[in-house]
């Protein structure tokens, strides 16, 4: 029980939402029906894409989520090493299966874009990739984790991608972006302590922090460019350019109270897919 409880914190369930919510809201907006795929696909991004994802980053990175004050909580578990090799295991036992059924049910293209994301999963930590110690891939590596989600939905239904839904996705990947650059902004000690690169430890808190501000305004931005009622969306983002610009003039040594901001983001992040979902909603009933 002790094992399975550490594996669940491991995969962060306050965030399984938010890989799950972009595929299911994709693939059913689409095709407008629940279908074994819808199923199979919704209950893999829920909950072993997440195991995966967060699981393989804890194992590998244990030596640095020791000095990072965060660790240990909902914010990232700090897994005893004693489970590290089941972890691993875990999340290739609980992926593979859903990985051929959805293999199974979908295209080339699918596969391709399927193919894109579990990469992503994987080489963001794992030993001889470490994209997340690359800056600026880092991010984009992130943002990939959340959006590519969202991308295999639409290909797997076979949607259009018309210029509105590009901007949508644009959307979504720069605010993808801008998380993780000022999530990377409270744990610069941490990291440096660690001897890991981030885009934050290389930028520094002030500038991460004033890139992920523009990311965000331009992420919200764009959607004024989609058909109605997308533009109402741009509610959505602007919470975010708020609590981020408040920590306009961070410096490295004052990085660590940036926390502040990225704990609220645990609400935010609820409140903001709720407007989402009811604009998507109004959208589903009046087309």
């Amino acid at each position: 029980m002790r094992t399975l409880g550490q594996l669940l914190v491991s995969s962060r369930p306050l965030s399984w939402i938010n890989t799950a919510f972009p595929f299911a809201a994709a693939y059913l907006l689409t095709t407008g029906r629940s279908d074994a795929a819808f199923i199979i696909g919704t209950i893999y991004f829920l909950i072993p894409y997440n195991l995966a994802m967060y699981g393989i980053n804890d194992v590998f990175d244990y030596e640095s989520d020791l000095r990072n004050p965060r660790k240990g909580g909902v914010e990232g578990a700090l897994l005893d090493p004693s489970i590290h090799r089941t972890t691993l295991w875990a999340a290739v036992i609980t992926n593979v299966p859903f990985l051929i059924a959805l293999v199974a049910l979908g295209s080339h293209l699918s596969w391709i874009v399927l193919a894109v994301s579990v990469f992503a999963v994987v080489a963001y930590s794992a030993k001889g990739l470490r994209f997340k110690e690359k800056p600026v891939l880092d991010s984009i590596t992130s943002s990939t984790h959340f959006v590519s989600p969202a991308v295999y939905g639409l290909v797997l239904a076979g949607a259009v991608f018309t210029p509105a839904l590009w901007l949508i996705l644009i959307s979504f990947f720069l605010w993808g972006m801008a998380s993780h650059a000022f999530g990377a902004v409270q744990d610069v000690i941490a990291d440096r302590e660690g001897g890991l690169a981030s885009i934050a430890t290389v930028f520094g808190a002030r500038a991460t922090t004033r890139l992920a501000v523009a990311a965000y305004a331009l992420a919200g931005l764009l959607l004024l460019g989609t058909e109605w009622p997308g533009p109402l969306a741009l509610l959505a983002a602007v919470p975010y350019v708020v609590i981020v610009a408040q920590f306009w003039m961070i410096t490295d040594e004052t990085a660590e109270t940036a926390n502040r901001g990225w704990k609220r983001f645990l609400l935010l992040n609820f409140i903001a897919g709720a407007i989402v979902t009811m604009l998507m909603i109004y959208w589903a009933i009046n087309r």
